[in-house]
C-alpha cells in the first residue's frame, strides 16, 4: 500500500497528482528546483525536498537526485507525472532498485516504446498500420513532403517538415542538434508528411491481471510547432469503424509490450480515414483530462491502484458520456512566432462554474520564469454535447481575467469560435492556414473605447471624492466648458498609440467622442454608452502598465509620460541591431556566421532556447554581419545585443 508519494515533476501535473493523493489519504513529496522554491506545487504538497540549481540538466533531469529526495523524505512511490523523467527507462528501474514503488510502466515496455524507430518495427509485427519510413539518404523529389522526428522524445522537439529535397541536409542537421541538447539522443528518422492529417489518439489502461481498457479517442490535431494546444474527447466525426479498428490497434499496441498504468497510442490519420501508428507514450498524457470527463474516472487513481498490484475495476470501462474540449493557456505571444513571456502574473481568475475544470501550477502574484514550459493552466469544459462544451469553453476564457504576460488567450477563444472548428474540420495545417487571420489586431474602436475606460479610471484615481460604493458618478450630458484633460496609452503587445481627451465638469465628466456617454466611473470600473449600448469595463492598474477587461475582450495599455525625457535612452538602439526577445541560452549559430559575412534577409543566424523551445534570430535585411556578440552557450538575458547587421543599400541612379 502506498503511504507517501513523491512527484517527480513541477506545475500543474504535480498540483494535479497531489489533489488525487489528498483525496486517497496518500502524503505528498514535492521536489523543488531554486528558481521554483514558491512554486504552488511546492506550497501544496505536505513535504518538499530542494534540488539544487534553476535548470532542468540540473534538477528535474537529475534521476540520483530525485532518488535521494525520495528516501530522504520517506517516500515509498514516485510518480514521474510527463516530461522530464517520465520515459526514462533508466530513471524507473533507479526507483524500483531503491525499493520505491513506480507509478508507471514496467521498465521494460518503456524500453522498447523509447525509441520511435524500433516502436515501429515491434508495432509492425504486432499488425498495427505504419507509415513506411523514408531513408534520408536516398530521399527523392517525389517522396517530399517529409516530417523529420526524433526517435528519443516528442512534444515537437526535433521535429521538422521539409518540402524541398535541397533543404534536407540542413534540417537533417538542425532537427538532429535539437533532439540531442533535448533528450540527449541525436537519432532522428523521417517519414512522409500527410498533409491535412488528424492527430487521434486512445488512452489505454492496462493492469497486471491482463486486463487492458481502450479509453475511447481524442483530437488533438490542433498544434503550434508540432504541440498540442486544443483536444477533445471523444474525436468528432470518426465512422464507428474507424473507432473499433483504432482500439483494437492501440490494445494490440498494450498487449505487445506487457503494458501496465496508463498509456496513449498515437495515430495519423488521412483524409480518407486511414490510421497510421505514431508512437506510444509509456506516461500520462498532458491531455487525460478530456478522457477522463468523458468516462468520470480518476486516471491518476487508477495509476495508483494498478501500481499497488490491483486489477482494473471491471473487465470493461465505464460507458463514455458527453463532451469534453481542453485548451493549454500559455504564456506566450502567437502573433510573433509564439515568443514565450516571463514575469508577474499579477492576477489570474477564471469562472467557476458547472462543467468547467481548471489544472493548473500558478495562481496571482507568481512569477513565470524562464527555465521551463510556458504553460499557465490547462482549462477543460464538459457538457452533454460538443457544441455545448466548446461554447462554454470560449466564453469561459473570454471571461477569464489574465494580467501580466502575454497569453495565447485570445487565440484559444477564436479558434473555438472558428468555422472550421465548430465544423469539426480538423487537421494539424489548421493553424498555418488561418494563424494570419486569429492574430489580428482587435478592432481599433474597441481599442479606443477600452484606453477611454482606462484614461476614465486613472483620472477617478485622481478624485477628491467618491460614492459610497466607490464609485465617481458622472452627468456627461450637463457640460460645462473647461480646458481638456489628455491621456496617451500605448497597445500591448502592438504598440498603437491612443490619445483619450476628457474634461471635468461640475457635475462629472465628458469625453471628446461624440457617441460615447460616461454613465460612471471608479478606480477600477467604468460603464461607458455608445450609440445606445452600454458596456462595463474593470481596470487594474500596475505602475504604467494598464489592463482593461469587458465581455468582449481584454486589453493591456502602457501610459505615456505627457514630456518627452530627454534622457531615456530607449529606441537609440543601433539600426540593424539583432536583440534576444527573451531571457535564454544561446544553442547554435548559422553555419560560417561571423563578423564580416553576407547575409540575406529572412535567413536564420542565431539559435535561442528558452522555456523548453527554440526561436530563430533572423536576419532583418540583405546586407553584412558587423558584429556578432553571441556564442553557444551563453546565456543572455531580453534584450540583449546579439548581432548587428549592416543593409545593403542600392547605388544612387544618376540624374
Amino acid at each position: 500500500m502506498i503511504t507517501t508519494l513523491l512527484v517527480a515533476n513541477r506545475g500543474e501535473i504535480a498540483c494535479r497528482i497531489f489533489r488525487t493523493c489528498r483525496a486517497l489519504g496518500i502524503a505528498t513529496v514535492a521536489v523543488y528546483s531554486d528558481a521554483d522554491a514558491d512554486a504552488l506545487h511546492v506550497r501544496e504538497a505536505d513535504t518538499a525536498v530542494r534540488l539544487p540549481g534553476a535548470a532542468p540538466s540540473d534538477t528535474y533531469l537529475r534521476g540520483d537526485l530525485v532518488v535521494a529526495a525520495a528516501l530522504a523524505a520517506g517516500a515509498d512511490a514516485v510518480h514521474p507525472g510527463y516530461g522530464f523523467l517520465s520515459e526514462n527507462a533508466g530513471f524507473a528501474a533507479a526507483m524500483q532498485d531503491a525499493g520505491l514503488v513506480w507509478v508507471g510502466p514496467p521498465v521494460k515496455a518503456i524500453e522498447l516504446m523509447a525509441s520511435k524507430t524500433r516502436a515501429k518495427e515491434l508495432m509492425a509485427a504486432a499488425g498495427v498500420p505504419l507509415l513506411a519510413p523514408v531513408d534520408p539518404a536516398t530521399a527523392r523529389a517525389e517522396d517530399l513532403p517529409l516530417l523529420l522526428k526524433a526517435s528519443a522524445g516528442g512534444g515537437g522537439r526535433g521535429m521538422r517538415i521539409v518540402r524541398e529535397l535541397g533543404d534536407l541536409p540542413g534540417e537533417l542537421t538542425a532537427a538532429a542538434a535539437e533532439a540531442l541538447s533535448a533528450f540527449g539522443d541525436g537519432e532522428v528518422f523521417a517519414e512522409p508528411y500527410v498533409e491535412r492529417g488528424r492527430h487521434v489518439e486512445v488512452q489505454v489502461m492496462a493492469d497486471e491481471h491482463d486486463g487492458v481498457w481502450a479509453l475511447g479517442t481524442r483530437d488533438c490535431s490542433l498544434q503550434r510547432r508540432h504541440q498540442k494546444v486544443i483536444e477533445e474527447a471523444p474525436a468528432p466525426g470518426l465512422t464507428g469503424a474507424l473507432r473499433e479498428r483504432l482500439h483494437d490497434a492501440a490494445t494490440a499496441a498494450a498487449r505487445a509490450v506487457g503494458y501496465r498504468g496508463a498509456g496513449t497510442v498515437e495515430f495519423l490519420v488521412t483524409a480518407d480515414e486511414r490510421p497510421y501508428f505514431l508512437e506510444m507514450n509509456t506516461r500520462l498524457q498532458v491531455e487525460h483530462p478530456v478522457t477522463e470527463a468523458v468516462f468520470g474516472l480518476d486516471l491518476v487513481a487508477l495509476q495508483l491502484r494498478i501500481a499497488e498490484g490491483e486489477p482494473l475495476p471491471a473487465a470493461e470501462p465505464p460507458t463514455p458520456s458527453g463532451h469534453a474540449v481542453e485548451a493549454r493557456l500559455y504564456a506566450e505571444d502567437p502573433a510573433r512566432d509564439w515568443q514565450p513571456q516571463t514575469g508577474a502574473l499579477l492576477s489570474f481568475d477564471l469562472p467557476d462554474e458547472p462543467g468547467l475544470r481548471l489544472d493548473t501550477g500558478y495562481t496571482d502574484g507568481d512569477t513565470i520564469g524562464v527555465h521551463y514550459d510556458p504553460m499557465l493552466a490547462k482549462v477543460i469544459a464538459h457538457a452533454p454535447t460538443r457544441t455545448e462544451a466548446v461554447r462554454l469553453l470560449a466564453r469561459a476564457l473570454e471571461r477569464a481575467r489574465i494580467h501580466g504576460p502575454v497569453t495565447n488567450r485570445d487565440l484559444l477563444v477564436r479558434s473555438l469560435r472558428h468555422p472550421d472548428y465548430l465544423a469539426a474540420r480538423l487537421d494539424t495545417g489548421f493553424y498555418d492556414r488561418h494563424l494570419a487571420a486569429m492574430t489580428s489586431a482587435p478592432d481599433a474602436a474597441d481599442v479606443r473605447l477600452a484606453a477611454t475606460a482606462a484614461a476614465l479610471a486613472e483620472a477617478a484615481r485622481n478624485a477628491t471624492s467618491t460614492t459610497a460604493g466607490g464609485f465617481v458618478r458622472f452627468g456627461a450630458w450637463r457640460n460645462v466648458p473647461s480646458q481638456a484633460q489628455l491621456r496617451s496609452y500605448r497597445s500591448e503587445p502592438d504598440g498603437h498609440e491612443y490619445a483619450i481627451a476628457y474634461r471635468t465638469t461640475r457635475d462629472g465628466v465628458t469625453v471628446d467622442a461624440e457617441d460615447v456617454r460616461v454613465v460612471s466611473a471608479g478606480r477600477t470600473r467604468v460603464t461607458l454608452e455608445q450609440e445606445g449600448v452600454t458596456r462595463h469595463f474593470d481596470i487594474l492598474g500596475r505602475d504604467r502598465r494598464l489592463y482593461v477587461d469587458s465581455a468582449t475582450g481584454s486589453y493591456a495599455f502602457t501610459a505615456l509620460p505627457r514630456f518627452t525625457d530627454p534622457t531615456d535612452p530607449t529606441d537609440r538602439t543601433e539600426p540593424g541591431s539583432l536583440l534576444a526577445p527573451m531571457p535564454g541560452t544561446v544553442v547554435r549559430l548559422a553555419e560560417g556566421l561571423a563578423a564580416g559575412v553576407a547575409v540575406e534577409a529572412g535567413q536564420p543566424l542565431i539559435w535561442l532556447e528558452a522555456m523548453k523551445m527554440e526561436h530563430r534570430i533572423l536576419a532583418p535585411a540583405s546586407g553584412t554581419l558587423t558584429a556578432l556578440h553571441a556564442a553557444p552557450g551563453l546565456q543572455v538575458e531580453v534584450g540583449a545585443l546579439l548581432a548587428v547587421v549592416a543593409e545593403t543599400t542600392a547605388p544612387e541612379e544618376n540624374a
